[in-house]
């Protein structure tokens, strides 16, 4: 079986139809959250979402950006996240805001080999713990007490990693619409469930035309610079 992560969509629809080619061909697709936040085609984004998920298998769980937009909750997110949350619920249907509403925080998928739990931070805060690739051993092994399943796979950070702990997994895909790892690429994984094999891919997309659409809207030029330079 051939999995594919993706996650940090941000609202970002080039970024989406560049990797999804690839990510299409996959048996399941998991999607660790914020489908919107920070970019200019939140109602896009989450439209493409419900229409491919009428098509074929994807696990979604909510991000803290789509926590934020369905329920007005902004406590903790910096200047630039705040105005992008506050345009999104302006501009976002009632029928997509739903839609982010009821998205599970985590799902648990399994395989006659492997079993998933799928969530955006991590078990102990789902949606506001960062598990960054540069955190200690000891602070997954933490982190491996709040679940039973073999595999983790988390978003949140934009940062592509594998922690391979104690014969166990956390695995992030990186960030879609919004890397932040120096790469402005949009980056998803693919999992072979029958060798075990984690793979990392990169996709270029119209950088212009995302941040172009930013500028246009009237969100602050932050966040369409930073596409550029993958931070």
């Amino acid at each position: 079986m051939l999995i594919a992560l993706v996650s940090d969509i941000h609202s970002n629809l080039e970024a989406l139809k560049a990797v999804w080619g690839e990510v299409k061909k996959a048996d399941v697709i998991f999607c660790m959250g914020d489908l919107v936040g920070y970019g200019a085609n939140p109602n896009e984004v989450v439209e493409f979402f419900r229409k491919e998920m009428e098509k074929r298998e994807i696990l979604c769980v909510r991000g803290n950006h789509d926590n934020a937009v369905a329920f007005g909750v902004t406590w903790g997110f910096n200047p630039y996240a705040r105005e992008a949350i506050k345009w999104h619920e302006r501009v976002m249907s009632i029928e997509n805001i739903e839609f982010l509403r009821k998205l599970p925080v985590r799902q648990l998928f399994k395989t006659e080999k492997e079993d998933f739990l799928i969530i955006h931070g991590s078990p102990r805060a789902p949606l506001e713990e960062y598990l960054f690739p540069w955190l200690p051993d000891s602070e997954f092994v933490e982190v491996l007490k709040y679940f039973r399943e073999k595999n983790l796979v988390v978003g949140h950070t934009h940062m592509q990693m594998l922690k391979d702990i104690q014969g166990r997994r956390i695995i992030n895909p990186g960030g879609v619409g919004q890397p932040r790892d120096g790469d402005w690429r949009a980056a998803y994984a693919l999992i072979d469930t029958e060798s075990g094999e984690i793979i990392f891919e990169r996709a270029e997309y119209d950088v212009d035309a995302a941040a172009r659409k930013i500028v246009e809207a009237g969100l602050p030029k932050f966040l369409a610079y930073r596409l550029y330079e993958g931070y």
